[in-house]
């Protein structure tokens, strides 16, 4: 008699050649706990395995946050959760964090993986929240936290995979948002805003120094009735935009200006400016007296909004200490990991209320 419950094995996906190349022929590097030897193989070359991420800076932030058993901790970006995990280590399961994160897809993921490897309800919660709304989990617990961390860097598990529309250079849907399920899309943003504007938006958000040409170039594809919806579609537009710059500079010229267009239309279909106000604005009401907290941030404006505001604060007494200079990871581990080679840290200790 047959099972119907029995449960069907599930071929893996079959690849040419010798090595994967595909995020989704990667089946062993998406699945660090059983290919562990393959993962190091793979970082050991300066590459980030496809599906993880490799956390940056670690120790620079343990070392700054000096967190102590029994302590209340916020992760305010809580991504694949490498840092999370050396924090909730700090602990010595005394204590508590809380993990915020907009991403359904990889904060379930996250989730699972840190409950399997003991860190339960007891020491470790997981909210579906923008971090921005750090003010709401203290009203909802009654906590104040000792130390808070924020990575504002985009998780390598959302860049390397083609269906999220995070990397041109890999054919998938043009839709940089951070959770899927929600805003709009930066294909159908595109058809929404002006020529203008887009000057506006790759200029403020990525310095981006072909900004007219780009949207020039968009603008003609959409009145040509072309829409923009893949990735590929996107840096072909670049492509053209670029088509005057002299042969030998084209090349490295469109890679960076599709970097910086990707990441302008990153920031402004998350937000992503918005929301780090929100955040460094609420941060002195979240943090208990003397409390910590360490950012990381990946570009210039990130980086000018919390000099600016952490300066602020202390000197109206707010802060009672900031970071006077950027903390850069060191050359070792811009070697084993080149994503973390435009990181900058800044830190600020909360004053005695």
């Amino acid at each position: 008699m047959e099972n119907n419950n029995e449960v069907k094995h599930v071929r893996r996906v079959r690849y040419k050649g010798t090595h994967p190349k595909k995020f989704s022929e990667k089946y062993k590097e998406q699945n660090p706990e059983k290919y562990a030897d393959t993962i190091e193989k793979v970082i050991q070359k300066g590459s980030t395995p496809a599906g993880m991420h490799i956390s940056i800076m670690v120790q620079e932030i343990l070392d700054f946050l000096q967190i102590q058993p029994g302590q209340t901790g916020l992760d305010a970006t809580l991504g694949y959760g490498g840092h999370t995990k050396s924090m909730l280590q700090k602990l010595e399961g005394k204590g508590h964090i809380f993990g915020l994160d907009v991403d359904p897809i990889e904060s379930a993921k996250t989730t699972q993986r840190l409950r399997s490897q003991g860190f339960g309800e007891d020491i470790l919660t997981v909210c579906l929240q923008n971090f921005a709304d750090i003010d709401q989990v203290t009203k909802d617990t009654g906590k104040k936290f000792d130390f808070i961390l924020a990575d504002l860097g985009v998780s390598s598990m959302q860049i390397d995979n083609p269906e999220r529309g995070f990397s041109y250079k890999v054919e998938g849907p043009l839709d940089l948002r951070m959770n899927p399920q929600k805003g709009t899309s930066a294909a159908e943003r595109l058809q929404e805003v002006t020529e203008e504007e887009l000057i506006g938006m790759f200029v403020e958000n990525a310095d981006e120094p072909y900004a007219e040409e780009i949207a020039a170039t968009i603008m003609k594809w959409q009145k040509n009735g072309k829409a923009i919806e893949t990735t590929t579609q996107m840096r072909e537009v670049i492509e053209q935009a670029l088509c005057y710059v002299p042969k030998a500079e084209r090349v490295e010229a469109v890679k960076k200006s599709c970097a910086r267009v990707f990441q302008a239309l990153r920031i402004d279909v998350n937000s992503e400016f918005e929301v780090l106000y929100a955040f460094l604005e609420k941060l002195p009401e979240v943090l208990a007296p003397n409390g910590r907290v360490a950012i990381l941030t990946f570009h210039s404006g990130e980086d000018r909004l919390v000099k600016r505001s952490f300066k602020e604060l202390e000197k109206r007494g707010i802060y009672r200490e900031v970071s006077k200079e950027v903390i850069r990871p060191s050359a070792a581990e811009c070697i084993r990991n080149s994503r973390a080679k435009c990181t900058k840290m800044r830190w600020a200790i909360r004053a005695e209320e």
